[in-house]
């Protein structure tokens, strides 16, 4: 019997975080490789730090002399991010960083295994999905992340202009019952332009906004607020602390709430596994939970480079399933092609969707008229039900 009475914590960073200005980098310069072309092969990394922007890894086109032509594009890139994002700061700006750009041509050992349709690596993936929220997310993950975004939005639009790209924010959630009712602990750290703010200054910009995206009755007096707690938080972003792509695979994912590969998806295009399997799992996930099959699922799913089909197909639904984890694990195989080809067209997955992605995680998002989070659809609900 899994416990019902707990605390659990997890925590988001904005999109002006440095790890999240790489990831963002990483996938925009994707989205441009599939707006180019569609079958376009990309595992880009990216490193920021003070007024400095690299970026590496292997790409491809079928077409070498457009790949080179191409190139040329990724400056520009690469500004328009960081620019978006919102730093114009002296030692971090848009206008003035530098960029380097280390791309090159992918490995034709890795190409001839993803040509033949099989997996670009091998590697775990897990998926995961729970009914305490309508979104079938972890509630500590899904509002840390609301109350970050809220905060993008008002100092994007001006309403909050003192507040900086730079935040983080982390919620401890008391669960009675095996469901979350209140906030106990918040955090949150968010850069400021306004030295002479003082961290009650910063509450009380914050608070209203917070008390927005919580649901009613999480927020007492018992609650302990953390805002700012070190004071002064004026130089942030890369200048403050230099960004690595894909260091956040447990903001980006479920909080610490279920299992996580180790796979980090941001610059990845979706013949890569780590990023395409990920978004299958949680779709399955989510589809058993939406079924009403179980009230929480763990899918893992495991592949071999240059093998198609996946080696091992597991599912867990922590004592909460009404049929047996067997029937799932069959049922899913049933009703999903799931190879790396058929996760790809399952899912839509060749199109210029990731750079929304790459802040504020990738699950738990509303499905786009686009193709965007098409992994959150729960259209697989009737041919799962109909399966076991």
């Amino acid at each position: 019997m899994s416990r019902q009475n707990y605390l659990f914590t997890s925590e988001s960073v904005s999109e002006g975080h440095p790890d999240k200005v790489c990831d963002r980098i990483s996938d925009a310069i994707l989205d441009a490789f599939l707006t180019e072309e569609a079958n376009a092969r990309v595992a880009c990394e990216t490193f920021a730090t003070t007024n400095c922007v690299v970026v590496g890894g292997e790409v491809g086109l079928s077409d070498k002399a457009r790949l080179a032509d191409f190139m040329g594009r990724i400056d520009g890139i690469v500004r328009d991010c960081v620019r978006d994002i919102g730093y114009e700061q002296d030692a971090f700006h848009w206008n003035t960083l530098k960029v380097q750009n280390l791309l090159h041509p992918q490995s034709a050992h890795i190409a001839q295994g993803v040509d033949r349709d099989g997996a670009g690596d091998q590697g775990i993936m897990f998926g995961y999905a729970v009914d305490e929220t309508p979104e079938f997310m972890p509630a500590p993950i899904l509002y840390s992340h609301a109350i970050l975004k809220r905060l993008a939005e008002v100092r994007k639009s001006g309403a909050e202009p003192t507040l900086g790209p730079d935040a983080k924010s982390q919620l401890t959630l008391r669960y009675e019952g095996g469901r979350p009712v209140a906030v106990t602990q918040l955090v949150l750290s968010t850069q400021h332009s306004d030295e002479s703010q003082t961290s009650d200054d910063i509450r009380a910009i914050v608070e209203p906004y917070i008390r927005e995206v919580l649901p009613a009755g999480w927020l007492s007096e018992e609650t302990e607020w953390h805002v700012n707690p070190t004071g002064t938080f004026v130089i942030g972003g890369p200048d403050g602390d230099a960004g690595l792509t894909g260091r956040k695979i447990i903001v980006d994912t479920y909080g610490g709430a279920a299992p996580h590969g180790g796979g980090a998806f941001s610059g990845k295009d979706p013949t890569k596994v780590d990023r395409s399997a990920a978004y299958a799992a949680r779709y399955l996930a989510k589809n058993v939970v939406a079924a009403g099959l179980a009230k929480r699922c763990t899918l893992q799913l495991s592949y071999a480079i240059g093998v198609a089909k996946p080696l091992s197909i597991y599912a867990d639904t922590h004592g909460t399933g009404e049929v047996h984890e067997s029937a799932i694990e069959k049922a899913v195989a049933q009703c999903m092609d799931l190879t790396p080809r058929g996760i790809r067209e399952h899912l839509s997955l060749t199109r210029p969707i990731y750079a929304r992605t790459a802040a504020y995680g990738h699950f738990g998002r509303a499905p786009e008229a686009d193709g965007g989070f098409s992994w959150e659809r729960t259209d697989l609900v009737d041919a799962l039900k109909k399966a076991v």
